[in-house]
């Protein structure tokens, strides 16, 4: 048996926890730098901040509770989410605790000039030197040591409120809305950051007694008192320093303590700022560390940074990566936009916080079971993800550009060194996989439940064979035999345009003799009402549709021939029929059709659409043939997405009314050679349209490609575009599946 952390964190621990890796830049450097986008009304931009916040410190208790041995906001949204939004996570977060870190030296150090001449940029790097190499050394802070650090602050603050509170003037408060909401949202995204160590919790969830009881408990009682402590803090600061000596200045506080408490309250306000500053620049460099280091043993950054040092048994290297960065920050970026772009990554990670909890209940992951559930979900959890959007369009350029920046850099980064290295998905791509079949099987038994009575057209030309005008009025007829539909083969002639349309349609050729004949002999054949005719135009395509207009047919069943001609109209007529056509089409290839025992039902890529179902259904049940679904999946498929696969498969089984199999066709590399391949086994096979009319502009061939390849006679669907998804909803299913 392995060893196991002891439980020995009692709620009051957890809280000292939770409120110790709050304070810090958030009360000591920020309000000065919000009181110049919010005027006064940066005592509500703190309150306000706070309220966004609770969505996501729910969503992590509640995680926190089902995976207490887990540990860590990544962890918790690379499985939620997948290793995409994992590594956008791990590298937000790690920056975001980075920028923290920079932040609280590079606004700390004024505190100490203060007391000191000191030069501010030459000590901030010092001092971020000396905690990256304590960090390196494997020098603990004691549990002891950080209680005590929290008691001393926190009694500061309160004697900070408390002292003050005498020396306030209401007309400090004037004009408390004159920034305008613009300047309080863009405050309270930009204070944002001070209540980032709310979750620190979850980290340490595997040591908590009780956790069940005791996380929610110690992340909401340390985020309330955190809430109130900060509005009372800026509230005493606003209403004791003047708006114009505060705005500027990198000390609030020792500012505030200057004009209320004297020389002594000066000092012990230095040195609460200077404990919480260090210490908190000391957990953004262990805290950041460690993201490196979890995501390389997740294969999602280079092995090297999961490195453990023999002689200071520390990741160096994990250490070293996010020090170079601190010192980087320190050295070149000013402080307002250091505390903009950590604010902005913060609220991006507790975006996708909210999210990963939606994914893991609508997952239905069988070992998620939180002691603890977030209340009024899911509207807490669209409350925080849409008020935390809604901050980061308000907080400038800088935090912006920051935030598409680490998306940016985390795709491209995914792309380039991660996807080839795992096969893993997130409960939440499984869970939006697995919705959408649904969503994609009902519309598929409504078509097929309301298959019946379809009104078809056969347009033939005068070069259609006997056989080839076979082929297409038996698939036409076993559609209509279901109902009491019509079939229509129509004869369509092209004539010059010189040519008067009434003089040649008087005038009946041999061919048009030939045509009613065999027509004639084919409808004896089946057991459905056929009417035949011929149709003379100076355009054909326009007079295929026109003609599919007027009688309001449903079906178009026309011959698909692999020439660059179709049924004697240009391939780019053929594609404007296919894109004008008041109704579905159904292109037969030239090959025949002998016994039919089985009908495969072929997509590339994305679910199956209805009509490919409802059509095979009509063929298979009309001849007693069985339907084999062909889906292609690569070898690296993870075991959730088959067993995902195989139940969309039997959910459509259950809607058609012949015998159905299921097909997983392995692929590692060109998907449609594959399936085109796995088509020999079938006898007949019904492929899609898969893309619509831009996909065949741009890739005339993919949509083809298996019916070109294979030796399998086939059956093309176009629906019409009223049964198409949109542009959106088709991506968004083909990204699921």
């Amino acid at each position: 048996m392995g060893k196991e952390l002891e439980r020995d964190l009692g709620l009051f621990a957890v809280i000292a926890i939770s409120i110790g890796a709050m304070i810090g830049s958030g009360i000591f450097i920020l309000p000065a730098l919000a009181l110049k986008m919010a005027g006064p009304a940066v005592i509500l931009a703190y309150l306000a901040a706070g309220l966004l916040v609770l969505p996501a410190a729910l969503s992590k208790a509640e995680m926190a509770t089902a995976m207490p041995e887990a540990g860590g906001t990544y962890i918790f949204i690379e499985r939620g989410m997948g290793p995409l939004l994992g590594t956008i996570a791990g590298l937000g977060t790690w920056f975001s605790l980075s920028f923290k870190g920079a932040l609280a030296l590079v606004g700390g150090v004024p505190y100490l000039v203060v007391l000191f001449d000191l030069p501010v940029k030459p000590v901030a790097l010092g001092l971020a030197a000396f905690l990256v190499a304590v960090n390196m050394l494997g020098a603990k802070q004691t549990g002891r040591l950080q209680v005590g650090i929290v008691a001393a602050m926190l009694a500061a603050l309160v004697w900070f409120v408390g002292g003050g509170a005498g020396s306030i003037e209401a007309a400090q408060y004037e004009g408390f809305f004159a920034k305008g909401a613009g300047g309080l949202f863009a405050a309270t995204g930009l204070v944002f950051v001070s209540y980032a160590g709310v979750t620190k919790i979850a980290s340490v969830a595997e040591e908590v007694e009780n956790p069940d009881r005791n996380i929610p408990l110690g992340i909401l009682g340390s985020l309330g008192f955190t809430t109130l402590l900060y509005v009372l803090i800026v509230f005493v600061v606003v209403g004791i320093v003047p708006g114009e000596v505060l705005s500027g200045s990198l000390t609030p506080m020792a500012d505030a303590a200057e004009v209320a408490l004297a020389q002594p309250g000066v000092v012990i306000v230095v040195v609460a700022a200077v404990l919480a500053l260090v210490s908190t620049a000391n957990a953004g460099i262990l805290s950041s560390s460690r993201y490196p280091l979890a995501m390389s043993r997740d294969k999602l950054m280079p092995d090297s940074l999961s490195t453990v040092s023999d002689r200071f048994n520390t990741p160096t290297r994990a250490i070293s990566l996010t020090g170079v960065v601190m010192l980087a920050l320190i050295a070149f970026v000013p402080i307002l936009d250091i505390a903009k772009l950590a604010s902005a990554f913060q609220i991006l990670v507790f975006v996708l916080i909210n999210v990963a909890v939606v994914a893991f209940r609508e997952g239905d992951v069988e070992d998620y079971d939180p002691a603890f559930e977030s209340p009024l979900y899911p509207w807490t959890q669209a409350f925080g993800a849409v008020g935390g959007l809604a901050l980061l369009t308000q907080m400038g350029t800088v935090a912006l550009l920051g935030s598409a920046a680490i998306i940016a850099g985390s795709a491209v980064w995914y792309v380039v060194y991660v996807r080839d290295r795992i096969d893993r998905e997130g409960v939440a791509r499984d869970a939006v996989r697995r919705s959408m079949g649904r969503r994609v099987v009902e519309r598929t038994r409504s078509a097929v439940d309301g298959a019946g009575g379809y009104e078809v057209l056969v347009p033939v030309t005068e070069d259609t064979s006997e056989e080839r005008e076979a082929a297409l009025l038996g698939v036409a007829a076993d559609l209509v035999r279901q109902g009491s539909g019509t079939v229509r083969v129509v004869q369509f002639d092209e004539v010059p345009d010189q040519t008067p349309l009434e003089q040649a349609s008087a005038t009946q050729s041999p061919a048009d003799i030939r045509f009613e004949e065999r027509t004639d002999r084919l409808a004896a054949d089946v057991d459905v009402p056929v009417e035949y005719g011929e149709i003379v135009s100076h355009d054909t395509k326009h007079a295929v549709v026109n003609f599919a207009d007027h009688h309001d047919t449903d079906v178009i069943v026309l011959e698909r021939d692999s020439t660059p001609r179709r049924f004697g109209l240009l391939r780019n007529d053929f594609e404007w029929v296919l894109d004008h056509a008041p109704c579905d089409v159904l292109a037969v290839d030239d090959r025949g059709f002998d016994a039919v025992g089985v009908l495969g039902i072929v997509t590339d890529r994305g679910p199956y659409d209805p009509l490919k179902v409802e059509v095979a259904n009509a063929l298979a049940a009309q001849v007693g043939a069985e339907i084999e679904l062909l889906y292609p999946v690569s070898p690296s498929a993870t075991p959730e997405r088959r067993e995902t696969l195989r139940d969309y498969h039997a959910e459509l089984e259950s809607v058609c009314s012949v015998p159905v199999e299921s097909r997983l066709v392995e692929t590692d590399g060109d998907a449609l050679a594959d399936l085109a391949d796995a088509t020999h086994a079938v006898d007949i096979a019904v492929v899609g349209d898969d893309g619509g009319q831009v996909r065949r502009i741009l890739w005339s061939r993919s949509h083809e490609q298996i019916v070109d390849e294979s030796e399998t006679p086939s059956i093309q669907v176009y629906p019409h575009r009223s049964r198409r998804p949109g542009p959106v909803g088709k991506l968004l299913e083909r990204l699921a599946f």
